[in-house]
Parts: structure tokens; sequence; C-alpha cells
């Protein structure tokens, strides 16, 4: 987990320092405090889902964008080699596959919910869409106030731009592949 925290810090702070901006314009922005800031940029903290979406939707960049080490032009990519970011104490488990890149706007997540596990999504801005493909278990989602069941080898595609939730309401594991789609946007603009 510490390597994580150390690449989500050195991204942080490089998108910010592209960005001109101090942390107090980042927590201004983000509304993540700036001591906060400070501790995810020094690795020092290993910040949640919610703060690393806030923080990505404040600077207008993809929440990979964290996440992203350098590649090759290609790339095998193993679960067992990746640290997860962790969301409802550790019932939720976010893998990033393939971070975003300017090229594609698109990044792929593999998520893990352990039963009973609740994660609410506040609304990405109006150019996302979420794919979501179901690997094992049942995923219920709720999309504003419409609840959906998404079954083993089932899909589902939303505007990400409403609040939305992921949870798990059955005794075994949920697996799912999230892709998140930036339509007609640059890195900058997300």
């Amino acid at each position: 987990m510490k390597e994580l925290s150390e690449v989500i810090g050195k991204n942080l702070k490089e998108i910010r320092k592209k960005q001109n901006l101090s942390l107090d314009e980042t927590s201004r922005l983000t509304g993540v405090s700036k001591p906060m800031l400070g501790q995810i940029e020094r690795g020092q903290s290993n910040p949640t889902v919610s703060t690393l979406w806030k923080i990505a939707t404040g600077l207008k960049v993809p929440f990979s964008e964290f996440m992203k080490k350098s590649t090759a032009d290609y790339e095998i990519v193993s679960l067992k080699k990746i640290d997860p970011v962790l969301e409802c104490g550790e019932d939720m488990k976010i893998y990033t596959m393939f971070p975003f890149n300017n090229e594609e706007n698109f990044e792929i997540l593999y998520i893990k919910l352990e039963s009973g596990a609740v994660h609410k999504s506040q609304k990405h801005r109006d150019e996302v869409k979420e794919y979501v493909f179901v690997i094992d278990g049942v995923l219920h989602m709720k999309i504003g106030s419409e609840t959906l069941t998404v079954k083993k080898g089932e899909a589902l595609k939303f505007k990400a731009n409403i609040d939305h939730e992921y949870s798990n309401l059955n005794k075994e594991e949920c697996f799912f592949q999230n892709i998140i789609v930036y339509q007609n946007t640059h890195q900058n603009q997300v």
C-alpha cells in the first residue's frame, strides 16, 4: 500500500503543478483540506475513493490519473501486482487495470465488493459515461432514484452526471469491471 500512496502523491503533485495551483487553491477547488492534500502528496496518507473522486472532480482529471505509472507499447496487467484503493473500510477494492491516458479518454477499473458493501459515488461531469460489466455475483445499482440489479454476465451503461451507488446485498462477493469514458474532452476538462 505504501507504493500506491507514493504513486498517488507523486501524481497529485504533478497534476497540481501542471495546473499552476497552490495547495490552498487545490483545497478550495476540491473541498479537501490543505493538510490532507499535503499528506497525500508526501505519500503519508492513503486517501479513500471518495477523497480521490473529490480531487479528480475539482481538478477536472480522470480518477485513475492518480494511479498511473509509466507504460510501454504493450502491457500485461495482473491483479496480483496492483495495490487496490480501499473504500468502505476494506469492503470495496478498486484495482486500476488501465489508467486514463489522453489518447484513449477512458480508464478500466476492476472492482471487488464484499457482502454488504455500499459505495455512494457523486455525480461526474456531463461528458462522463460508465460501462459496468459484472464478472461474478450480483451488483445492485442506484442511479438517481432508480434501482437496478445487474447479474453475472450482464452489463450496464449510464451517464455518470447523476449521483449513483454500487452495492452488494448478497452473501457472495461481487466482481465487476468499470470502464469510465470521458467523451469529447481533454485531460484537463474531465
